[in-house]
C-alpha cells in the first residue's frame, strides 16, 4: 500500500506541475487542477510516511521522480527542450535517491543487529 500511495502522491504532484503550466498560459480554470494534484500529492505523501517509509527516502522519490517526469512529459507535451545536461542531471538525482535508500536500508539493518 505504501509503493500505491508514493506511486498517487508522484503522479498527482507531476499532473500539478504541468497544469501550473496550462494555467499560467492564460488558461485559469486548471489552477484548481493545481491545488487539486498539490493537496491530493501532500495528502498520499502523509499516508506514505504515517505508513512507516523514511521521510528521507519518501520525499528523496517523490521529489527525483517528480522532477524527471516533469523535465520528460513538458518535453513531450509542451516541447520544452531537454538537453543531454538535463539529461545528466536526472541520472544524478536517481542515483542520489538510490544511494539515500541504500543507506538507510543499512542503517535499518544495523539498528536489528544491535537490538
Amino acid at each position: 500500500m505504501v509503493w500505491l500511495f508514493l506511486i498517487l502522491a508522484i503522479v498527482l504532484e507531476v499532473g500539478a506541475a504541468l497544469s501550473l503550466r496550462l494555467a499560467t498560459g492564460g488558461r485559469k480554470l486548471f489552477y484548481i487542477a493545481v491545488v487539486v494534484g498539490y493537496l491530493g500529492a501532500f495528502f498520499f505523501l502523509t499516508q506514505v510516511l504515517a505508513l512507516g517509509l523514511g521521510i528521507g527516502v519518501a520525499y528523496g522519490i517523490w521529489a527525483a521522480s517528480g522532477v524527471a517526469l516533469t523535465a520528460i512529459l513538458s518535453t513531450l507535451i509542451y516541447g520544452e527542450p531537454l538537453t543531454p545536461i538535463m539529461v545528466g542531471g536526472i541520472v544524478l538525482i536517481i542515483l542520489g535517491v538510490l544511494t539515500i535508500e541504500l543507506g538507510s536500508q543499512r542503517a535499518a539493518r544495523q539498528r536489528q543487529a544491535a537490538s
